[in-house]
């Protein structure tokens, strides 16, 4: 950890300038809590659905669950409707997240279509309006995640950027895609480093962050302040401390795979635990290019006795002199 405060959201300080981007069904409490532990500088959750949280704030208790090391911990919303999206974020708070991050960034049809996450962005004045009453009526920092707009016809992110800085928002996160994009094509890291040079908040890159030397080109083209690496965390976690996957050794990712496994067992009990993980693991053994018959064992194993078996046969053989 940095001993100086790399930058600030609002009053919050932040030591370190790589962050886990929120991912829907994978950023949740034990993969989260164990990159803070190897060097995320703040905890994102999952995006939360503002009706989900205004018809049982129970239904997403495992969403906003965190360890108290991971502060600042910040609770990402979203929905299309500026009162739901309020009254939801004042729900919120009661649960103590340090920060509230608006979710105008998701590009999943069944979000985006309804005009929540990417499809708020061709709404600017509806923006503009949501921002502005969570910054008026919510006890800690707002901020924003967002794409450069709906398609390449419509690359709005100068105007969105400025309208949530003068909205009062406290940090902007940009992917450099558009929402039609997904995840296709390569990033615009240009047009954050444009809104970068725009703003006096601070600017937190994203999108095709691979490698630690990615880290320092996107860095250097964009003058961020933070980059938030996604989906190649979730085969190198160690990204985070510096280190690209080929620099782990095999007992460091078998010692990965046990306590994440430990916490997801934790987390969602002995059978659905195990079940869950499999997404995980298949990502952290893609290095490894094990044989159909290992993987199909290891990613099809119910009991925790046998995964954990598994498990070790692969890696006794990986560690091996």
């Amino acid at each position: 950890m940095d001993s100086q405060p790399v930058f600030f959201v609002g009053n919050i300080p932040i030591y370190g300038n790589l962050i886990l981007s929120p991912m829907d069904g994978l950023s949740e409490r034990p993969f989260r809590s164990l990159v803070r532990k190897s060097g995320s500088a703040m905890s994102y959750t999952e995006f939360i659905n503002a009706i989900d949280v205004l018809a049982d704030i129970h239904r997403i208790q495992k969403k906003i669950a965190f360890y108290e090391f991971e502060r600042p911990v910040v609770f990402q919303i979203f929905d299309d409707d500026p009162d739901r999206i309020l009254n939801a974020a004042q729900k919120l708070t009661l649960f103590q997240p340090d920060i509230i991050d608006l979710n105008l960034g998701c590009s999943a049809h069944h979000v985006a279509s309804r005009g929540a996450g990417a499809g708020l962005l061709p709404h600017p004045q509806k923006i503009a309006r949501i921002i502005s009453n969570l910054v008026k009526h919510l006890p800690v920092p707002v901020t924003a995640k967002i794409r450069l707009g709906w398609d390449e016809h419509s690359r709005n992110y100068l105007e969105i950027a400025r309208i949530i800085e003068d909205c009062g928002a406290q940090l902007i996160a940009v992917h450099g895609r558009t929402k039609v994009q997904g995840y296709t094509g390569r990033a615009d890291w240009d047009a954050i480093a444009e809104i970068k040079s725009k703003l006096h908040i601070p600017v937190i890159a994203n999108g095709d962050v691979q490698t630690v030397a990615d880290i320092q080109h996107i860095r250097n083209q964009t003058q961020c302040d933070g980059v938030m690496i996604g989906r190649a965390a979730l085969s190198n976690p160690w990204i985070f401390s510096s280190r690209d996957r080929s620099e782990v050794p095999p007992h460091e990712v078998k010692s990965w795979i046990e306590a994440h496994l430990h916490e997801m067992i934790a987390f969602h009990g002995e059978e659905l635990g195990v079940i869950l993980f499999r997404k995980y693991l298949k990502r952290l053994l893609t290095p490894y290019q094990l044989s159909e018959d290992i993987l199909l064992a290891l990613l099809t194993a119910t009991d925790l006795k046998i995964l954990h078996h598994l498990i070790n046969d692969v890696f006794n053989t990986l560690i091996e002199p």
